[in-house]
């Protein structure tokens, strides 16, 4: 009986497909870069038989963990930054372009360049009529809607 460890590359298939799998049933778009990680190492193996275990598993390392810093990195990047948890006054004086006529006691829409408080679209009020493709300004958060004038 030999006393060391003796991995196929088709072990690390399995086992990269089996994390992938894992990532699914507990989703923390964590785990699936490892298993990502297993199925290159599988390939390396593949084309290069004579690694080691050890070197198998330092494949795996690095694999897994470059993938990770890869993902993250790029995920923050493309993060849009947002006012959400941020105090209403923060939104005041936000401009937008308005989409849908506002009139007194009827609802508009409004777009922002920028996602304002999580939405870059907001149903708005206003005290005077503002045709639609007006710029206008918000002068207060109020509920689910916020308050416009001409800008």
């Amino acid at each position: 009986m030999n006393d060391t460890m003796f991995l196929e590359w088709w072990h690390w298939e399995i086992a990269g497909i089996a994390l992938v799998l894992l990532e699914l049933a507990l989703p923390s778009f964590f785990i699936i870069w490892f298993g990502l990680g297993a199925m290159l190492t599988g390939f390396v193996l593949l084309a290069m038989p004579d690694l080691a275990l050890s070197q198998q598993i330092a494949v795996w390392i690095i694999a897994s963990m470059a993938m990770t810093v890869l993902w993250f990195s790029f995920a923050k990047r493309a993060r849009v930054r947002t006012l959400i948890g941020t105090a209403a006054g923060e939104v005041i004086g936000e401009v937008g372009l308005l989409v849908s006529a506002v009139a007194p006691f009827e609802r508009g829409k409004v777009r922002f360049q920028r996602p304002v408080l999580g939405a870059d679209e907001w149903a708005c009020v206003a005290e005077s009529a503002i045709a639609a493709g007006e710029r206008v300004k918000v002068v207060s958060v109020e509920g689910s809607y916020v308050k416009v004038t001409k800008a």
